[in-house]
């Protein structure tokens, strides 16, 4: 997928991000880095993979991905160093149509996400958990609502698919995923980049900032700048984390179905 970060003038997009940007709390430029340019990224950007922060990664899905096709996200995250977290999500929303009495909520954040060649926007309710809480849970000694708080299981049952439940769900992972923010040399904003590790030996390399939607076309610009000037390939295919993790799982889940 080729192209800027973000549509530009003359691209009939432009109008609706622009739109969009008035009631999002948050944007995060993304750009998901191709295999072969993985090694070369790490160097030209002075990363130090000792900084990094370790990081277990969970979803919670049924093996047909229910949630996923309905718009909707259940993920666990184990944090080395510190507690872990749970996130109620749905994808794609429209921001000037949610309930206020939902962005009220804490811990509940409405962001538009942007990586060459696409965006969308989202709505997550989060809430810290303890990295052993999670463990017990995805060991099958919890259930999912020891997990969630309240307001998080309200979200899920407002817009999960009618019958599926959150005894119905299947653990999906885990995904080791190593976390570094950082700031570069020459470059004054800072920077993450999480390498997700899959059990079929592929990788994920992602890049992103975020900034104020006020600053969005600017920000962009200046990161495609720099980042073009580091010899970062800028023009690779778009892999979306999530979903590449749980497609990969969901084929696992049938595989074993299969063989029974």
């Amino acid at each position: 997928m080729t192209g800027p970060v973000l549509p530009v003038y003359g691209d009939p997009r432009l109008a609706e991000i622009v739109e969009l940007l008035r009631d999002v709390d948050s944007v995060e430029l993304k750009l998901s880095v191709p295999d072969a340019n993985q090694r070369s990224a790490v160097t030209s950007l002075g990363m130090d993979v000792l900084d990094a922060q370790i990081r277990q990664v969970f979803f919670f899905d049924t093996r047909e991905l229910a949630l996923d096709r309905a718009g909707v996200v259940v993920r666990a995250r184990r944090v080395q160093g510190r507690p872990g977290d749970m996130v109620v999500k749905l994808r794609p929303v429209v921001p000037a149509h949610l309930p206020d009495d939902l962005r009220a909520e804490p811990g509940v954040n409405v962001e538009l996400d942007a990586m060459p060649g696409g965006f969308v926007c989202s709505v997550s309710m989060k809430s810290p958990v303890g990295n052993e809480k999670i463990k017990e849970a995805v060991a099958g000694r919890r259930t999912m609502r020891d997990l969630l708080t309240k307001g998080q299981r309200a979200l899920y049952r407002a817009y999960a698919p009618k019958g599926v439940g959150l005894g119905d769900l299947e653990v999906l992972g885990p995904f080791p995923v190593l976390k570094l923010r950082f700031s570069p040399t020459s470059y004054d904003r800072r920077m993450v980049a999480e390498l997700w590790n899959y059990p079929d030996g592929s990788r994920i390399l992602e890049l992103s900032t975020r900034c104020d939607p006020r600053q969005t076309f600017d920000v962009a610009a200046e990161a495609r700048v720099f980042l073009a000037g580091r010899g970062v390939d800028l023009s690779g295919a778009q892999q979306t984390k999530t979903r590449t993790a749980l497609e990969f799982f969901a084929r696992e889940l049938a595989a074993g179905d299969d063989a029974v």
